[in-house]
């Protein structure tokens, strides 16, 4: 994800210390950074990063305008004021993006050490994002499988069900010296216990697997009513919790009638209703991204990516594409010399040390790594080729079992009329 990205921008005032007097513009929020552009030059009147923060404190400038104050570590002090739609607002989201930066592993010493990272710390560290999502991809389908599993269940139910049905109705089109009305009468108890463990399954099965949390500003209604807490993506649905790990809102995965991703960073979840105003939350999150391609996965047909994500989506692919290019292409290129060293080894033993003056483009140490993490995608890869197949097996007997018990309950419907 770009470091450049827009997360938000508000209009507001910046306080000039030298000239006394406050100068309107817009402030503008980044994964890492702070920006002031005024209204008339367009130009940037103040940036700092976010990792050269000290402080952000919310404060009342001359005693009247309600302003945010950000301290910097070498202590210059920044007065922003008029902030729209609110200053609560705008200081949660600010407080969220500092604050993660600070506690995420790659804050600013990550920052410092990106730009002596080697080609084969690219390579590794695109072999990891590619291992974590379909790790999670994984899980989320071994969540599905019990899902099917657990329809698998509910319909043999069912079935054993009807079978007391046609029963009862064979009991009841009987006339009444048939000989066998009796035993007929028991078998409801007798699959009693059968029913009884079925439900115990179904309840037992219903724990649900938490797929990912994170930490989001959270909006319902307005803009300006913003509140910090947590998202959490279940196997079945989306949870919504404020600070207090208390639950605000759940969404089952039917309920959801639409998610929009306006940036990679803030996403808005629609649930809609006849009659009544529909529920909508807005979620910022300095690791959205992490949850995006998960919400792809499970919401695929009712994920809408805007303008801005799909500009942004599309750029990072490309720069992607053309990273792990030339960083796989070094890789080939390694191995291209290491061969040719091998096979001319016994030809040029007289010249060893030209060969080990030439500086390796990846180290041994990355080169295990990249081993490790390649073992454990082609083991990924299996298992998610046989949870796919076994899947695929579930869904041709739901399918047979939905058809079986549409005639049953068609049949069961026709002779219930006729007995009325």
């Amino acid at each position: 994800m770009s470091r450049d990205t827009c997360v938000q921008t508000w209009p507001c005032s910046y306080y000039l210390e030298l000239e006394k007097r406050w100068v309107p513009g817009r402030l503008s929020l980044t994964p890492l950074s702070l920006k002031f552009t005024t209204d008339k030059t367009r130009e940037p009147l103040v940036s700092f990063p976010l990792s050269g923060i000290n402080e952000i404190k919310k404060e009342a400038s001359h005693f009247i305008f309600s302003s945010i104050t950000i301290l910097e570590r070498d202590h210059s002090k920044h007065w922003f004021s008029s902030l729209q739609p609110s200053r609560n607002a705008v200081f949660s989201i600010i407080e969220h993006f500092w604050r993660e930066l600070l506690l995420s592993e790659s804050g600013a010493a990550a920052e410092a050490s990106s730009s002596s990272m080697t080609k084969g710390k690219e390579l590794t560290c695109l072999m990891a994002c590619t291992q974590k999502r379909l790790e999670d991809t994984a899980k989320v389908l071994h969540h599905q499988g019990e899902q099917l599993d657990s329809i698998s269940r509910g319909l043999d139910k069912m079935e054993s069900d009807l079978d007391v049905a046609d029963r009862l109705l064979t009991e009841l089109e009987s006339p009444s010296w048939w000989p066998f009305s009796s035993k007929l009468w028991k078998t409801p108890s007798e699959t009693k216990p059968k029913w009884d463990t079925s439900m115990a399954d179904s309840k037992a099965l219903g724990k649900e697997g938490i797929v990912i949390q994170v930490p989001a500003v959270i909006s319902q209604r307005t803009e300006s009513h913003v509140k910090p807490g947590r998202l959490t993506v279940l196997v079945s649905g989306l949870e919504i919790y404020n600070s207090d790990s208390l639950l605000m809102h759940r969404f089952e995965r039917e309920d959801v009638d639409d998610i929009r991703v306006h940036t990679p960073y803030e996403i808005s979840i629609r649930q809609r209703f006849i009659g009544k105003p529909d529920i909508t939350y807005r979620l910022i999150s300095a690791k959205m991204p992490e949850v995006i391609p998960i919400l792809e996965v499970q919401f695929s047909e009712k994920i809408e990516l805007l303008e801005v994500a799909m500009m942004l989506r599309s750029t990072r692919t490309s720069s992607l594409a053309e990273k792990s290019y030339s960083v796989w292409q070094a890789a080939s290129g390694l191995m291209d010399q290491a061969t040719h060293c091998e096979s001319s080894s016994g030809s040029q033993e007289g010249r060893p040390l030209q060969l080990q003056t030439s500086e390796p483009v990846i180290s041994e140490e990355d080169t295990q790594e990249l081993g490790q993490i390649l073992r454990k995608l082609k083991g990924l890869a299996l298992d998610t080729e046989t949870e796919l197949e076994r899947q695929d097996e579930a869904l041709d007997g739901i399918t047979a079992a939905v058809d079986r018990t549409t005639l049953t309950i068609d049949k069961h419907t026709r002779r219930m009329k006729k007995l009325t």
